[in-house]
């Protein structure tokens, strides 16, 4: 029994370093986490506030980078939606191709999608449609499969006790990466017959998916052209660099 018990101590003890290491090495990404979330990605405006003098895209300065690794996606636009004149803005300038045209729905993707949605939506005085992901609905649905831009394969899901032939449906998502989960929402929404009038984003990346739209359909985003190739190539930096250009 001693001896067993000095065999476990051992083993222990030859592994102390190395869970200090480990412990130092996580402390430190901790806090290189902390320190960067907790500045915005172009300024330091407050949340709340705006410029006096407000230009096209301006409230993409709130957005805020990942600090959580790859799985997640490399800028989060939902912290401008807190900032209500930020949050009208960007639904302004997501609507403005769609002004003239008819439009009778608007579909918003789960889950993000569904704040964008549910605001543009009512910006428009139409209801709102949710495109679920699967096992969420209690109720007969459409189904299909997709690669989302983690390369994870899913399922989304679409009632089937809305949509007809003739009804022109506006769908939104949060941001447009790789173009699967896109493609697989418009599919479901022509499969019941109902027209995509067109697509919204905060931005659309010019990826083979996200060009496979643009051509497509008729779409729309929050992103100024002189920004785009920056968001295509998720360079942080010169993002930062060409926004206060921009804005200065």
């Amino acid at each position: 029994m001693r001896k067993t018990v000095a065999v476990v101590a051992g083993a222990v003890a030859a592994l102390f370093p190395a869970v200090l290491v480990l412990k130092a090495d996580q402390s430190r990404r901790l806090s290189e986490n902390r320190s960067r979330a907790q500045t915005p990605v172009v300024c330091q405006m407050d949340v709340l506030d705006f410029p006096a003098e407000k230009k096209k895209g301006w409230y993409l300065s709130l957005m805020a980078p990942n600090t959580k690794g790859p799985m997640f996606a490399w800028l989060d636009p939902s912290r401008l939606y807190c900032n209500s004149q930020a949050f009208a803005d960007c639904v302004e300038d997501l609507l403005s191709p769609f002004q003239k045209d008819s439009i009778d729905l608007v579909a918003g993707v789960d889950a993000m999608g569904f704040i964008l949605g549910a605001s543009v939506a009512t910006t428009l005085g139409k209801g709102f449609l949710a495109i679920r992901k699967e096992g969420h609905l209690c109720v007969p649905t459409e189904q299909q499969n997709y690669t989302d831009y983690t390369g994870k394969e899913n399922t989304l899901e679409l009632r089937k006790d809305v949509l007809k032939a003739g009804l022109r449906v506006i769908i939104v998502d949060q941001w447009i990466e790789t173009g699967g989960t896109m493609k697989a929402a418009i599919q479901l929404v022509e499969r019941q017959g109902a027209t995509v009038a067109g697509v919204a984003a905060v931005a659309i990346e010019n990826t083979e998916g996200g060009k496979w739209i643009k051509e497509h359909y008729r779409f729309s985003h929050c992103i100024p052209e002189e920004l785009q190739s920056h968001i295509d190539a998720k360079d942080l930096d010169t993002f930062i660099q060409k926004f206060q250009q921009l804005n200065n």
